[in-house]
Protein backbone atom coordinates (compact mmCIF):
# COMPACT_ATOMS: atom_id res chain seq x y z
CA UNK A 1 0.00 0.00 0.00
CA UNK A 2 2.83 2.36 0.86
CA UNK A 3 4.47 1.64 -2.52
CA UNK A 4 1.22 2.52 -4.32
CA UNK A 5 0.93 5.77 -2.35
CA UNK A 6 4.51 6.62 -3.21
CA UNK A 7 3.91 5.94 -6.93
CA UNK A 8 0.75 8.03 -6.88
CA UNK A 9 2.64 10.86 -5.16
CA UNK A 10 5.36 10.79 -7.83
CA UNK A 11 2.77 10.76 -10.62
CA UNK A 12 0.94 13.72 -9.08
CA UNK A 13 4.11 15.61 -8.17
CA UNK A 14 3.95 17.99 -11.19
CA UNK A 15 0.35 18.90 -10.31
CA UNK A 16 1.29 19.43 -6.66
CA UNK A 17 4.20 21.68 -7.63
CA UNK A 18 1.95 23.63 -9.98
CA UNK A 19 -0.60 24.19 -7.20
CA UNK A 20 2.08 25.26 -4.72
CA UNK A 21 3.62 27.65 -7.25
CA UNK A 22 0.19 29.06 -8.01
CA UNK A 23 -0.46 29.64 -4.30
CA UNK A 24 2.90 31.37 -3.86
CA UNK A 25 2.33 33.65 -6.85
CA UNK A 26 -1.23 34.42 -5.73
CA UNK A 27 0.01 35.29 -2.26
CA UNK A 28 2.80 37.43 -3.73
CA UNK A 29 0.40 39.38 -5.98
CA UNK A 30 -2.19 39.86 -3.25
CA UNK A 31 0.52 41.11 -0.89
CA UNK A 32 1.55 43.68 -3.46
CA UNK A 33 -2.05 44.78 -3.97
CA UNK A 34 -2.49 45.37 -0.25
CA UNK A 35 0.20 48.05 -0.30
CA UNK A 36 0.44 51.33 -2.17
CA UNK A 37 3.81 50.30 -3.50
CA UNK A 38 2.23 49.05 -6.73
CA UNK A 39 0.88 52.40 -7.89
CA UNK A 40 3.92 54.28 -6.58
CA UNK A 41 6.34 51.83 -8.12
CA UNK A 42 4.59 51.79 -11.49
CA UNK A 43 4.80 55.58 -11.53
CA UNK A 44 8.43 55.64 -10.46
CA UNK A 45 9.48 52.68 -12.58
CA UNK A 46 8.52 54.55 -15.72
CA UNK A 47 11.35 56.95 -14.88
CA UNK A 48 13.76 54.08 -14.45
CA UNK A 49 12.43 52.22 -17.49
CA UNK A 50 13.11 55.32 -19.58
CA UNK A 51 16.64 55.40 -18.12
CA UNK A 52 17.09 51.73 -18.90
CA UNK A 53 15.82 52.24 -22.44
CA UNK A 54 18.29 55.08 -22.78
CA UNK A 55 21.10 52.71 -21.89
CA UNK A 56 19.84 49.94 -24.14
CA UNK A 57 19.39 52.29 -27.08
CA UNK A 58 22.26 54.74 -26.60
CA UNK A 59 25.26 52.76 -25.42
CA UNK A 60 25.27 50.20 -28.25
CA UNK A 61 25.32 53.16 -30.66
CA UNK A 62 27.97 55.06 -28.68
CA UNK A 63 30.22 52.04 -28.29
CA UNK A 64 30.11 51.25 -32.01
CA UNK A 65 30.96 54.87 -32.85
CA UNK A 66 33.64 55.75 -30.30
CA UNK A 67 34.84 52.32 -29.14
CA UNK A 68 34.95 50.78 -25.70
CA UNK A 69 38.07 52.74 -24.64
CA UNK A 70 36.48 56.16 -25.18
CA UNK A 71 33.28 54.84 -23.62
CA UNK A 72 35.32 54.36 -20.45
CA UNK A 73 36.27 58.07 -20.48
CA UNK A 74 32.63 59.08 -21.00
CA UNK A 75 31.59 56.93 -18.05
CA UNK A 76 34.48 58.24 -15.96
CA UNK A 77 33.32 61.85 -16.45
CA UNK A 78 29.72 60.75 -15.89
CA UNK A 79 30.70 59.14 -12.61
CA UNK A 80 32.65 62.24 -11.56
CA UNK A 81 29.61 64.41 -12.34
CA UNK A 82 27.40 61.99 -10.44
CA UNK A 83 29.59 62.46 -7.37
CA UNK A 84 29.35 66.25 -7.77
CA UNK A 85 25.58 65.93 -8.13
CA UNK A 86 25.33 64.02 -4.87
CA UNK A 87 27.29 66.71 -3.03
CA UNK A 88 25.15 69.46 -4.59
CA UNK A 89 21.95 67.60 -3.75
CA UNK A 90 23.14 67.56 -0.10
CA UNK A 91 20.68 64.84 0.94
CA UNK A 92 17.68 66.98 -0.02
CA UNK A 93 16.21 64.29 -2.26
CA UNK A 94 15.72 62.24 0.91
CA UNK A 95 14.94 64.84 3.56
CA UNK A 96 12.89 66.84 1.05
CA UNK A 97 10.45 63.98 0.46
CA UNK A 98 9.70 63.82 4.19
CA UNK A 99 9.42 67.60 4.55
CA UNK A 100 7.17 68.04 1.49
CA UNK A 101 4.92 65.20 2.67
CA UNK A 102 4.70 66.83 6.12
CA UNK A 103 3.70 70.23 4.67
CA UNK A 104 1.61 68.91 1.77
CA UNK A 105 -1.39 71.06 2.80
CA UNK A 106 0.62 74.07 3.96
CA UNK A 107 1.64 76.44 1.14
CA UNK A 108 4.00 78.43 3.36
CA UNK A 109 5.68 75.23 4.52
CA UNK A 110 6.03 74.00 0.92
CA UNK A 111 7.56 77.32 -0.05
CA UNK A 112 10.13 77.13 2.77
CA UNK A 113 11.14 73.56 1.88
CA UNK A 114 11.49 74.40 -1.81
CA UNK A 115 13.57 77.54 -1.21
CA UNK A 116 15.82 75.90 1.37
CA UNK A 117 16.44 73.01 -1.03
CA UNK A 118 17.16 75.07 -4.14
CA UNK A 119 19.40 77.61 -2.41
CA UNK A 120 21.57 75.07 -0.60
CA UNK A 121 22.06 73.35 -3.96
CA UNK A 122 22.87 76.62 -5.74
CA UNK A 123 25.47 77.61 -3.17
CA UNK A 124 27.23 74.26 -3.39
CA UNK A 125 27.07 74.38 -7.21
CA UNK A 126 28.83 77.76 -7.16
CA UNK A 127 31.61 76.17 -5.08
CA UNK A 128 31.77 73.30 -7.60
CA UNK A 129 32.32 75.70 -10.50
CA UNK A 130 35.28 77.25 -8.64
CA UNK A 131 36.64 73.74 -8.02
CA UNK A 132 36.35 72.79 -11.70
CA UNK A 133 38.16 75.98 -12.77
CA UNK A 134 41.00 75.12 -10.36
CA UNK A 135 41.23 71.61 -11.85
CA UNK A 136 42.55 73.19 -15.06
CA UNK A 137 46.02 73.29 -13.51
CA UNK A 138 45.87 69.64 -12.41
CA UNK A 139 46.62 68.38 -15.96
CA UNK A 140 43.78 65.82 -15.91
CA UNK A 141 43.59 64.16 -19.32
CA UNK A 142 39.80 63.98 -19.28
CA UNK A 143 39.37 67.63 -18.11
CA UNK A 144 37.38 68.55 -21.24
CA UNK A 145 34.94 65.75 -20.44
CA UNK A 146 34.42 67.24 -16.96
CA UNK A 147 33.88 70.76 -18.31
CA UNK A 148 31.29 69.56 -20.81
CA UNK A 149 29.52 67.61 -18.06
CA UNK A 150 28.66 70.76 -16.08
CA UNK A 151 25.06 70.89 -17.42
CA UNK A 152 24.60 67.37 -16.08
CA UNK A 153 25.65 68.60 -12.65
CA UNK A 154 23.49 71.75 -12.79
CA UNK A 155 20.47 69.60 -13.67
CA UNK A 156 20.69 68.24 -10.12
CA UNK A 157 20.20 71.76 -8.75
CA UNK A 158 16.83 71.94 -10.53
CA UNK A 159 15.76 68.32 -9.98
CA UNK A 160 12.25 68.54 -8.43
CA UNK A 161 11.83 64.81 -7.80
CA UNK A 162 11.66 65.36 -4.02
CA UNK A 163 8.68 67.71 -4.48
CA UNK A 164 6.65 65.39 -6.71
CA UNK A 165 7.50 62.37 -4.56
CA UNK A 166 6.52 64.15 -1.36
CA UNK A 167 3.11 64.96 -2.84
CA UNK A 168 2.91 61.51 -4.53
CA UNK A 169 2.06 63.16 -7.87
CA UNK A 170 4.54 61.79 -10.35
CA UNK A 171 2.71 61.66 -13.68
CA UNK A 172 3.99 64.99 -15.01
CA UNK A 173 7.51 64.32 -13.76
CA UNK A 174 7.50 60.96 -15.52
CA UNK A 175 6.31 62.46 -18.80
CA UNK A 176 8.97 65.19 -18.71
CA UNK A 177 11.65 62.64 -17.85
CA UNK A 178 10.63 60.36 -20.70
CA UNK A 179 10.62 63.24 -23.23
CA UNK A 180 14.10 64.29 -22.11
CA UNK A 181 15.38 60.74 -22.66
CA UNK A 182 13.92 60.65 -26.17
CA UNK A 183 15.62 63.99 -26.92
CA UNK A 184 18.92 62.61 -25.60
CA UNK A 185 18.74 59.51 -27.78
CA UNK A 186 17.85 61.53 -30.89
CA UNK A 187 20.61 64.07 -30.22
CA UNK A 188 23.24 61.39 -29.62
CA UNK A 189 22.33 59.63 -32.86
CA UNK A 190 22.45 62.93 -34.79
CA UNK A 191 25.54 64.61 -33.29
CA UNK A 192 27.94 61.84 -32.20
CA UNK A 193 29.85 60.85 -35.34
CA UNK A 194 33.16 59.46 -34.13
CA UNK A 195 35.68 59.12 -31.27
CA UNK A 196 36.36 62.87 -31.40
CA UNK A 197 32.74 63.54 -30.36
CA UNK A 198 32.77 61.34 -27.25
CA UNK A 199 33.35 64.27 -24.90
CA UNK A 200 29.97 65.75 -25.94
CA UNK A 201 27.87 62.79 -24.78
CA UNK A 202 27.48 64.01 -21.19
CA UNK A 203 26.88 67.57 -22.44
CA UNK A 204 23.92 66.37 -24.50
CA UNK A 205 22.54 64.39 -21.57
CA UNK A 206 22.96 67.34 -19.23
CA UNK A 207 21.33 69.95 -21.47
CA UNK A 208 18.24 67.83 -22.12
CA UNK A 209 17.85 66.92 -18.45
CA UNK A 210 18.47 70.49 -17.29
CA UNK A 211 15.79 71.82 -19.66
CA UNK A 212 13.23 69.24 -18.49
CA UNK A 213 13.86 69.93 -14.79
CA UNK A 214 13.80 73.69 -15.37
CA UNK A 215 10.35 73.49 -16.98
CA UNK A 216 9.11 71.29 -14.13
CA UNK A 217 10.44 73.69 -11.51
CA UNK A 218 8.70 76.61 -13.24
CA UNK A 219 5.47 74.55 -13.26
CA UNK A 220 5.79 73.90 -9.51
CA UNK A 221 6.18 77.60 -8.77
CA UNK A 222 3.10 78.52 -10.85
CA UNK A 223 0.88 75.57 -9.91
CA UNK A 224 1.35 75.83 -6.15
CA UNK A 225 1.71 79.64 -6.13
CA UNK A 226 5.17 79.55 -4.60
CA UNK A 227 7.73 82.33 -4.63
CA UNK A 228 11.47 82.11 -5.09
CA UNK A 229 13.30 83.92 -2.29
CA UNK A 230 16.54 83.64 -0.37
CA UNK A 231 15.95 81.76 2.91
CA UNK A 232 17.01 83.00 6.32
CA UNK A 233 20.49 82.15 7.53
CA UNK A 234 19.03 80.08 10.38
CA UNK A 235 17.13 77.92 7.87
CA UNK A 236 20.23 77.31 5.76
CA UNK A 237 22.25 76.54 8.88
CA UNK A 238 19.63 74.03 10.02
CA UNK A 239 19.56 72.14 6.72
CA UNK A 240 23.36 72.22 6.60
CA UNK A 241 23.62 70.59 10.03
CA UNK A 242 20.67 68.20 9.64
CA UNK A 243 21.79 66.79 6.26
CA UNK A 244 25.53 66.65 6.88
CA UNK A 245 25.76 63.00 7.94
CA UNK A 246 23.24 61.98 5.26
CA UNK A 247 25.31 63.71 2.58
CA UNK A 248 28.54 62.07 3.74
CA UNK A 249 26.75 58.74 3.55
CA UNK A 250 25.54 59.44 0.01
CA UNK A 251 29.04 60.47 -1.05
CA UNK A 252 30.44 57.32 0.50
CA UNK A 253 27.85 55.15 -1.24
CA UNK A 254 28.70 56.72 -4.59
CA UNK A 255 32.43 56.32 -4.00
CA UNK A 256 31.94 52.72 -2.94
CA UNK A 257 30.40 52.06 -6.33
CA UNK A 258 32.78 54.24 -8.35
CA UNK A 259 36.20 53.96 -6.69
CA UNK A 260 36.98 51.00 -8.94
CA UNK A 261 36.36 53.21 -11.99
CA UNK A 262 38.60 55.96 -10.60
CA UNK A 263 41.27 53.38 -9.71
CA UNK A 264 41.18 51.89 -13.20
CA UNK A 265 41.51 55.38 -14.68
CA UNK A 266 44.61 55.98 -12.54
CA UNK A 267 46.39 52.62 -12.55
CA UNK A 268 44.52 50.28 -14.87
CA UNK A 269 44.32 49.44 -18.55
CA UNK A 270 41.89 51.54 -20.67
CA UNK A 271 40.25 48.34 -21.92
CA UNK A 272 39.62 47.26 -18.33
CA UNK A 273 38.09 50.67 -17.64
CA UNK A 274 35.77 50.38 -20.63
CA UNK A 275 34.67 46.83 -19.81
CA UNK A 276 34.12 47.55 -16.13
CA UNK A 277 32.29 50.81 -16.87
CA UNK A 278 29.87 48.92 -19.11
CA UNK A 279 29.11 46.39 -16.37
CA UNK A 280 28.88 49.13 -13.75
CA UNK A 281 26.27 50.86 -15.91
CA UNK A 282 24.18 47.66 -15.94
CA UNK A 283 24.39 47.31 -12.15
CA UNK A 284 23.79 51.05 -11.83
CA UNK A 285 20.53 50.66 -13.76
CA UNK A 286 19.36 48.04 -11.28
CA UNK A 287 20.27 50.44 -8.46
CA UNK A 288 18.13 53.15 -10.08
CA UNK A 289 15.26 50.68 -10.18
CA UNK A 290 15.87 49.86 -6.53
CA UNK A 291 15.85 53.55 -5.65
CA UNK A 292 12.45 53.83 -7.32
CA UNK A 293 11.20 50.99 -5.13
CA UNK A 294 12.59 52.66 -2.03
CA UNK A 295 11.02 55.99 -2.96
CA UNK A 296 7.70 54.26 -3.61
CA UNK A 297 7.81 52.73 -0.13
CA UNK A 298 9.09 55.85 1.66
CA UNK A 299 5.81 57.85 2.01
CA UNK A 300 3.88 54.84 3.32
CA UNK A 301 6.76 53.87 5.62
CA UNK A 302 6.92 57.38 7.11
CA UNK A 303 3.18 57.32 7.85
CA UNK A 304 3.33 53.86 9.44
CA UNK A 305 6.38 54.72 11.53
CA UNK A 306 4.64 57.83 12.82
CA UNK A 307 1.53 55.84 13.75
CA UNK A 308 3.17 52.74 15.20
CA UNK A 309 6.69 51.34 15.25
CA UNK A 310 5.23 47.84 15.41
CA UNK A 311 3.23 48.44 12.23
CA UNK A 312 6.35 49.70 10.50
CA UNK A 313 8.34 46.60 11.53
CA UNK A 314 5.66 44.27 10.17
CA UNK A 315 5.49 46.27 6.93
CA UNK A 316 9.28 46.27 6.67
CA UNK A 317 9.54 42.47 6.93
CA UNK A 318 6.80 42.02 4.36
CA UNK A 319 8.26 44.46 1.85
CA UNK A 320 11.79 43.16 2.35
CA UNK A 321 10.74 39.71 1.16
CA UNK A 322 8.86 41.09 -1.84
CA UNK A 323 11.66 43.41 -2.97
CA UNK A 324 14.36 40.75 -2.48
CA UNK A 325 12.36 38.26 -4.57
CA UNK A 326 11.96 40.75 -7.42
CA UNK A 327 15.66 41.60 -7.56
CA UNK A 328 16.77 37.98 -7.16
CA UNK A 329 14.98 37.27 -10.44
CA UNK A 330 16.93 40.12 -12.03
CA UNK A 331 20.24 38.82 -10.62
CA UNK A 332 19.50 35.34 -11.89
CA UNK A 333 18.93 36.72 -15.38
CA UNK A 334 22.24 38.61 -15.33
CA UNK A 335 24.09 35.53 -14.08
CA UNK A 336 22.63 33.21 -16.71
CA UNK A 337 22.83 35.60 -19.70
CA UNK A 338 25.77 38.01 -19.22
CA UNK A 339 26.90 37.47 -22.80
CA UNK A 340 23.53 38.52 -24.18
CA UNK A 341 23.48 41.68 -22.03
CA UNK A 342 27.00 42.71 -23.09
CA UNK A 343 26.21 41.97 -26.73
CA UNK A 344 23.13 44.20 -26.59
CA UNK A 345 24.99 47.05 -24.90
CA UNK A 346 28.30 47.00 -26.73
CA UNK A 347 27.56 45.21 -30.00
CA UNK A 348 30.36 42.74 -29.33
CA UNK A 349 31.16 39.69 -27.24
CA UNK A 350 33.71 41.27 -24.91
CA UNK A 351 34.81 38.37 -22.73
CA UNK A 352 36.34 40.64 -20.08
CA UNK A 353 33.03 42.45 -19.61
CA UNK A 354 31.12 39.15 -19.59
CA UNK A 355 33.34 37.79 -16.80
CA UNK A 356 32.91 41.00 -14.77
CA UNK A 357 29.13 40.98 -15.14
CA UNK A 358 28.71 37.32 -14.19
CA UNK A 359 30.52 37.94 -10.89
CA UNK A 360 28.60 41.17 -10.25
CA UNK A 361 25.21 39.62 -11.08
CA UNK A 362 24.02 39.18 -7.49
CA UNK A 363 24.84 42.72 -6.38
CA UNK A 364 21.19 43.79 -7.02
CA UNK A 365 19.95 41.05 -4.67
CA UNK A 366 22.28 42.12 -1.85
CA UNK A 367 21.27 45.75 -2.36
CA UNK A 368 17.58 44.78 -2.30
CA UNK A 369 18.04 42.97 1.01
CA UNK A 370 19.55 46.13 2.47
CA UNK A 371 17.28 48.86 1.08
CA UNK A 372 14.68 48.53 3.87
CA UNK A 373 17.47 48.65 6.45
CA UNK A 374 18.64 52.01 5.13
CA UNK A 375 15.05 53.26 5.18
CA UNK A 376 14.69 52.05 8.77
CA UNK A 377 17.61 54.16 9.98
CA UNK A 378 16.38 57.16 7.98
CA UNK A 379 12.97 56.95 9.67
CA UNK A 380 14.69 56.76 13.06
CA UNK A 381 16.80 59.75 12.03
CA UNK A 382 19.82 57.69 13.04
CA UNK A 383 22.12 59.55 10.67
CA UNK A 384 25.11 58.99 12.95
CA UNK A 385 24.99 55.22 12.39
CA UNK A 386 24.57 55.80 8.65
CA UNK A 387 27.60 58.08 8.78
CA UNK A 388 29.76 55.55 10.64
CA UNK A 389 28.82 52.72 8.29
CA UNK A 390 29.59 54.98 5.33
CA UNK A 391 33.09 55.73 6.60
CA UNK A 392 33.86 52.05 7.23
CA UNK A 393 32.58 51.09 3.78
CA UNK A 394 34.63 53.85 2.18
CA UNK A 395 37.76 52.49 3.86
CA UNK A 396 36.94 48.93 2.74
CA UNK A 397 36.20 50.01 -0.85
CA UNK A 398 39.42 52.05 -1.06
CA UNK A 399 41.51 49.11 0.15
CA UNK A 400 39.81 46.51 -2.06
CA UNK A 401 39.94 48.68 -5.21
CA UNK A 402 43.63 49.49 -4.65
CA UNK A 403 44.58 45.85 -4.11
CA UNK A 404 42.63 44.53 -7.11
CA UNK A 405 43.91 47.14 -9.58
CA UNK A 406 47.52 47.57 -8.46
CA UNK A 407 48.02 43.80 -8.24
CA UNK A 408 46.52 43.30 -11.70
CA UNK A 409 43.80 40.92 -10.51
CA UNK A 410 41.58 41.77 -13.48
CA UNK A 411 39.73 38.45 -13.42
CA UNK A 412 38.38 39.38 -9.97
CA UNK A 413 37.40 43.00 -10.54
CA UNK A 414 33.74 41.99 -10.40
CA UNK A 415 34.14 40.79 -6.80
CA UNK A 416 34.68 44.40 -5.71
CA UNK A 417 30.96 45.24 -5.89
CA UNK A 418 30.01 41.99 -4.11
CA UNK A 419 32.38 42.69 -1.21
CA UNK A 420 31.12 46.26 -0.74
CA UNK A 421 27.42 45.42 -0.96
CA UNK A 422 27.82 42.38 1.30
CA UNK A 423 29.71 44.41 3.90
CA UNK A 424 27.00 47.09 3.85
CA UNK A 425 24.27 44.51 4.40
CA UNK A 426 26.07 42.94 7.37
CA UNK A 427 26.76 46.27 9.07
CA UNK A 428 23.23 47.61 8.64
CA UNK A 429 21.73 44.37 9.97
CA UNK A 430 24.04 44.54 12.98
CA UNK A 431 23.21 48.19 13.80
CA UNK A 432 19.45 47.64 13.46
CA UNK A 433 19.44 44.55 15.67
CA UNK A 434 21.60 46.30 18.26
CA UNK A 435 19.35 49.35 18.40
CA UNK A 436 15.97 47.61 18.01
CA UNK A 437 15.34 47.56 21.78
CA UNK A 438 15.46 51.37 21.85
CA UNK A 439 12.51 51.68 19.47
CA UNK A 440 10.11 49.07 20.83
Amino acid sequence: MKRIDCILFIINLPNICQKVLKQVLTSFISSLRETKIVSNFLNLSSIQISNTLLILLMYPIITRIIGITDLGLVMLANTFSGLAGIIINYGTNQSGIRDIATHSHDRKGLNNVLNNTIWIRLLIFAAYIIFVVCLKWANIRYYTYIILSIPLVFAEVLNPLFFFLGLEKLKLYNIANLISKVVIIASVVFFIKGPGDSEWVNFIMGMATMLAYGILMFYVLIKYKLSFRFPQNTELKKITVDNFFLTINNISVHLQQSLMIFSLAKWGDPLWLGAYSLCDKVIGSSRLLLISVSNAIYPKAAQLYKESIGAWKAYKIKMKKLVALMFFALSLGLFIMPGFVIQVLSGEQNQTAIDFLRIMAFVPTLAALNVLNVLDLLLKNDTLSIFRIALILLAISTFVAWILVTQGLQHWFGIYAIIIEGSALLMYEYVIKKSSSKYV
